[in-house]
Formats: structure tokens, sequence, C-alpha cells
């Protein structure tokens, strides 16, 4: 094989790919990126065995073959070489020149047939959005997926379709996600997608105008985000019935504005670490809301006078769990609802319902 690459965009190929990649295996082979070249351009893959990402890029091809090379070492060598184009050649000996510039590298690849070949599957269903949309569906829902694989099914994302919408919900048993958004199809299913899968979705660059094509089968999925397609197996099992979950009505309203309430709840929160997990008490009453802190540290308190609907209410949060919705909202004021000082607070838009958060409260003494 002998191929001549543009070094910025075989970087910013082998960089993305490269996230795909295992970093201790027993198969040595899924430690690399494999090499394929065709025609004018080269096809790299990384696969970890749970999600595998691929893409395509130009190239002047002189020689075709294909060929593992380690995706560290590889990288590592395509950032810092000198010339704005880079030169592959492979014997039959699997060993590989890399030549830019005045530099000049020899290492060993592996051979191709060692690496495991990505799933193929059914298409059960399929289906467009726009990249900014579903790029937003994520950041929005992504905090509030689960770390704890003692529950994987919630260590994903709830995907699910129906009567025209697409609903995105993530859920950790403290917090609760719900972003919908209105595309064009009236399928109805549903699929759970790995956080981390999610997560390299949301990190690859794609323009405002791009679409994502996302292919579904009974075991895996893909997304088509321009020339890059990311394959991920899915996480199976049943997931809560989340609507029954959230709150219907309110006994206590108010509108806020975002940039002060999370003012307000980051001043408690320099009192609280993961070790003092000790709540801020909010106080809905006489025209605004009232927030105390308590640690071993000291004390704080704060105060936003916002005018509210109903019962005054005491209750208690963990400040980083209200400071994620907060943070993830992305409206500039809020409509808190609350049930009481043991329900969930539940967090929505001024207009419209593309998003509820949900933040369980902390028992108070």
């Amino acid at each position: 094989m002998k191929v001549i690459f543009d070094r910025a965009e075989l970087v910013t190929a082998v960089s993305n790919v490269q996230r795909a990649v295992s970093t201790k295996n027993t198969i040595p082979a899924l430690e690399g990126i494999l090499i394929k070249t065709q025609k004018d351009k080269a096809i790299l893959t990384g696969y970890d065995l749970d999600i595998g990402i691929r893409t395509e890029i130009p190239a002047t091809v002189i020689e075709e073959g294909e060929i593992i090379l380690s995706a560290k070492l590889f990288s590592d060598m395509v950032k810092r070489l000198p010339d704005n184009t880079v030169t592959l050649e492979t014997d039959d000996k699997l060993v590989s020149y890399i030549h830019s510039g005045v530099a000049d590298y020899q290492i060993i690849g592996m051979s191709s047939y060692e690496f495991p070949e990505l799933p193929t599957f059914d298409t059960i269903e399929s289906f467009y959005i726009d990249s900014p949309t579903l790029k937003n569906m994520i950041k929005q829902t992504g905090y509030a997926i689960s770390d704890n694989m003692s529950k994987p099914i919630y260590t994903g994302s709830l995907f699910e379709l129906k009567a025209g919408y697409l609903n995105v919900v993530s859920i950790d048993g403290f917090r609760m996600a719900v972003r919908k958004e209105k595309i064009g199809t009236d399928a109805a299913f549903s699929f759970i997608v790995p956080g981390k899968t999610l997560g390299e979705i949301q990190k690859l660059n794609s323009s405002e105008e791009s679409r994502v094509q996302i292919i579904v089968g009974k075991k895996h999925v893909v997304f088509n985000v321009e020339n890059y397609s990311v394959i991920s197996r899915l996480i199976e099992g049943k997931f809560i019935e989340y609507e029954g979950t959230i709150p219907k009505g309110a006994a206590t309203k108010l509108k806020v504005k975002t940039k002060d309430i999370s003012a307000a709840v980051e001043r408690m929160s320099l009192l609280t670490s993961e070790k003092m997990q000790s709540p801020v008490r909010v106080i809905v009453a006489d025209e605004g809301i009232k927030l105390h802190c308590t640690t071993v540290v000291g004390k704080a308190s704060d105060y936003v006078e916002i005018p509210f609907e109903g019962d005054e209410v005491e209750i208690g949060f963990n400040t980083k769990y209200l400071l994620d919705a907060l943070k993830n909202a992305d409206t500039d004021e809020l409509v808190f609802e609350f049930n009481g000082s043991l329900k969930p607070l539940k967090i929505l838009p001024t207009s419209g319902d593309s998003f509820v958060f949900l933040v369980v409260p902390m028992r108070l003494a």
C-alpha cells in the first residue's frame, strides 16, 4: 500500500476515530486503527466491540492496500509531522514507512485480517434529524445519564419516537431530563443508546446545515454524521415508564430568571463538596426564594425576589443536581413547579414543552 494524505485531514480523522479504540484489550488489533485505501480515498476505522467509528477522507492512492496501526502511536506521529502532506507506505512484512517533509518513521503494523468486522444488521427503522438539534438534545439530557453499572439500563438515554416527535430521556435516580423535538416521521418505536456513544456523537464536528441519519436494528444503531459513521450496540432491557413519574399540576408555581437562580445556588455550593452532601434549603415564601446551606465548613444564605403562585414550600436539594439542570436549560427564564417538600421539582420552559427536568429533593433535618 502507498498513499498520500493531506496532514490536517488525516489528523482530524485519526483523532475522531481513535476515540472508539480500546486502550486495554486482549485482542491487540482493537488497540489500532484499520486503514484501507480505495481509488481516491482512505477509510479509517476504530472499534472496541461496543462502539465503532468509521470515516472516509480523500487521498492520493498510488497502491491500494490495508493495514492496522497502533492508534496512539500513529496519532502522536501525525500530529507532530512537519509538512502539509503525509506519505504512508507498507511492505509485505507489515512494516509501515511514514514520511512528511524531513521526518521519517518506520513502525510495525498488523494484518487487517485480525481486525473484527463491524456489526451488520437488518434495519428496523431509520429517520433523519438536524445535526445541531440532535446535539442539543444529547447535551440537555446527557447530564442525567447514570454511571451506576448495577442498573445498566440507565447508563444510556431512551430514544422514543411517537406521534411525530422524538423524545430523548435520561434518568439516574436523582434527576430526570426529557427533551422533545418534532421530526418528520410517524414511526412509533424506542431504543436505548449508551451514554458513551452519545458523547462521541456530540464531539464530532458537523455543519449547521447537516442532517444525521439514524438507522436502528434489533441490537445496534448507526448514526451517520456527514462523513462519519458511528455504530453502537444498544442497551437491552425495559426503561421506566417515565411519563408516569412526572408530577401533574403544581401546588407552587413561579417564573425565575435562569441566571439569577443559578448564581444564587452556585454561591451556596461553595460550602459543599462530594464529601459534604449537605442540602441547600430552599424556602419559597414572602414573594421570593430564600436559600440556606449549613456544612462543617460554615453557613451561607441568599435571597432571590420572585413572586409565586400557590402554597409556601420548604425543600432541600443537592446543589450539584440542581445546578446541572439549570446549566442545561437553554432559556433565559424557567418555570419552577413544586408539589410539597417530598416530590421532585419540575423545571420547564416558559413556553412550549421542549424539555422537562426533574430534580429529586433531599430530606431536611
